[in-house]
């Protein structure tokens, strides 16, 4: 059940910023479920296969908030580099991989608050 809550926090939080998976469901399957980093990688990338942003976008592309050739660029990007992250995260010890997220997100944390002050 702590596993359909945590696609629900991500659900919400997909729609309302745009976020989901490495946001979201990996924290909170390392901190909540007890699964390892490379786990919570792993079973957050399963999840979020095809379907998931598709009625997210959907509602965002009717009131003509989506761009659609940028839309599928990234998408593109994201398969490519989906691809080659996993790769380097499939050599990292659960540890540094964890670490190495944990300052990712703070970097970003901060370059968001930084923004949002001008």
């Amino acid at each position: 059940m702590q596993f359909v809550f945590i696609g629900l926090a991500a659900g919400v939080l997909s729609g309302l910023f745009g976020i989901g998976g490495g946001v979201v469901i990996v924290p909170a399957l390392i901190l909540f479920a007890g699964l390892k980093a490379n786990d919570a990688t792993g079973t957050s990338l399963g999840a979020l296969l095809l379907p998931v942003g598709l009625l997210g976008a959907w509602s965002w592309w009717q009131k003509g908030h989506v761009n659609v050739k940028a839309s599928m660029l990234i998408a593109l990007g994201l398969a490519i580099g989906a691809f080659f992250g996993a790769q380097l995260g499939l050599r990292m010890s659960v540890p540094v991989l964890q670490r190495s997220f944990a300052i990712f997100l703070v970097a970003v944390a901060v370059q968001l608050w930084m923004k949002a002050s001008h």
